[in-house]
Formats: structure tokens, sequence, C-alpha cells
């Protein structure tokens, strides 16, 4: 096992590098590559990594506390039952990343592409998604009680069975979500019944 802290590094190559198993705390990352790296069970904290690529990357069972990963790239990247706590994940792209078991604790997901996304049964509470393209996302069951998902795109986003109560939702796009099966509030029903044309006083 390997532990830095406190390092800077910007435009590094770690790609296809082993750098597994290590720790990496209060350090910075900026245009580096970490393209089909093998980081499993590494764990971050207090790290900020902008404009980073993990496309391929292999973090499954990573840890990452109160670490930023802004406008990063993790398509095809391996994040199977990885732990985000109190992270922020801003403009970042996830496509095709294997998402299953994932545990997002809080934090900023703001902006993010989560498109197609396999998130059933997550305990999402309390976490900001404001403006995240959810599209085609697999929400089912999904807790997104008190979530903030200001102008989020739940467009063709499967929702059956999941909780959006206590969620900010304004400016969704109503009328390309299915909200059958779905649990919603007051304040939210309001939302969906003006958006299809009621008069609610």
């Amino acid at each position: 096992m390997y532990s830095y802290i406190d390092q800077r590094y910007e435009g590094v190559n770690f790609s296809g590098r082993e750098l597994r198993d290590g720790e990496l705390v209060r350090c910075a990352f900026e245009r580096c590559t970490f393209a089909g790296a093998s980081m499993e069970e590494i764990a971050t904290s207090g790290c900020r990594f902008v404009d980073c690529n993990f496309s391929g990357a292999l973090l499954n069972a990573s840890t990452h506390a109160e670490s930023a990963f802004l406008n990063c790239n993790f398509t095809d990247a391996n994040l199977f039952v990885a732990v985000f706590n109190g992270c922020k994940m801003m403009g970042s792209d996830f496509s095709k990343a294997q998402l299953d078991g994932l545990t997002a604790a809080g934090g900023d997901w703001s902006y993010t592409n989560l498109r197609h996304a396999r998130l059933p049964k997550q305990d999402l509470r309390g976490i900001c998604l404001r403006e995240a393209d959810l599209s085609g996302a697999n929400l089912e069951k999904a807790d997104l009680r008190g979530s903030d998902l200001t102008r989020v795109n739940l467009s063709q986003a499967k929702l059956k069975g999941a909780d959006l109560r206590g969620a900010l939702m304004e400016g969704v796009n109503w009328p390309s979500v299915d909200v059958k099966g779905v649990r919603m509030d007051a304040a939210q029903a309001v939302l969906f019944l003006r958006a299809h044309g009621a008069k609610v006083d």
C-alpha cells in the first residue's frame, strides 16, 4: 500500500498504471490521465481532480471522502461498489460506467452526465443533482427524498417505486416523465399538474 499527502500533479499521464490499494490525502490533479489504470480499493480524502480522464479505469471498491472530481471523464470506468462521501462531482461524465452498488452519500453531482445509468434502489437522499442528465436512467425504487433535482433531465427515466418526496424539482420537464408508481409530495403534484395545463389554486 502506498500513501501520498499534499502532492500536486498537472498534465501527468498515469494511463494503465498499477495504482490499486493506495491512499491519497489532500492531493491535487489537473488535466491528468488515468485511462485504463488499475485503481481498485484506492482511498482519497480531501483530494481535487480537475479535467482528469478516468475512462476505462478500474475504481471498483474505491472510497472517496470530501474529494472533488470536476469535469472528469469516467466513460466505461468500473465504479462497482465505490463510495463517494460528500464529494463534488460537478460536470463529470459517467457514460457507460459500471455503477452497480455505488454509494453516493450527499455531495454535489450537478451537471453530471448519468444518461442511462443503472441506479435502482440507490439511496440518493439529499444529493444535489441540479441540471444533471438522467435521461433513460434506471431509478426504480431509488430514494431521492430531499435531493435537488432542479432542471434535471428525467426523460424516459425508469422511476417506478422511486421516492421523490421533498426533492426540489423546479424546471423539470414533467410531460417527459413517467410518474407511474412514483411517490410524490403535494408541491411536486402541483408542478406536475400545472405542466399538463391544469389550473391549481
